[in-house]
């Protein structure tokens, strides 16, 4: 059930709130009803579920992107820990390309993050042993596949010294140096 659908500073991201039912056992919240998200405006037809772990703070993954014709639009949760997720308009023409807006997730916050197709995708972690649980619209197509550099957007990333990157992200192409596969349509 979502309590709460927030435009950000990009509109076309959304920042959701979900309810939670507790008692002294824990908690139940539902995340995701196509129904409830339906009623909510959001027709994304989600098909495939990731689960990511990184065990130490400071891990930083992305900027990641799945060109067209395999295009992912993302609803990201945190199941455990702490992370910095962050989404860069990459449409061509948008009045926001190349903005970038970024939230805290975490297990405590419960909140989502929705980023449509068109953007970039990064997070940081903030604690150890961060898990990150996400929906795509799309099926993972690796010839579609591809990554910009994660300091290359401006993003005041909350990092206390270098990140932990993977060798794909340490070799992404700059922002400056990207041509963008993606293109805005006016609402």
């Amino acid at each position: 059930m979502i309590v709460e659908l927030t435009s950000l500073a990009i509109p076309d991201v959304k920042l959701l709130s979900t309810k939670r039912f507790g008692d002294s056992r824990g908690f139940f919240s539902e995340v995701y009803s196509r129904k409830t998200f339906a009623e909510a405006g959001i027709g994304i037809d989600f098909v495939q579920d990731n689960h990511s772990v990184s065990h130490a703070k400071g891990t930083l993954r992305g900027l990641h992107f799945q060109a067209p014709p395999h295009a992912q639009a993302k609803l990201v949760r945190c199941g455990r820990g702490a992370l910095y997720d962050v989404a860069v308009d990459i449409r061509k023409g948008s009045p926001s390309y190349g903005h970038w807006v970024g939230v805290e997730l975490s297990f405590e916050n419960g909140r989502q993050l929705l980023i449509p197709e068109g953007f970039l995708h990064g997070f940081v972690t903030l604690s150890d042993d961060t898990e990150i649980i996400y929906k795509c619209s799309d099926y993972y197509a690796p010839d579609c596949d591809g990554a910009v550099r994660w300091d290359s957007c401006g993003i005041d990333w909350p990092l206390a010294g270098d990140p932990i990157l993977s060798a794909k992200d340490e070799a992404a192409v700059p922002f400056d140096a990207f041509d963008s596969p993606f293109l805005w349509k006016a609402p």
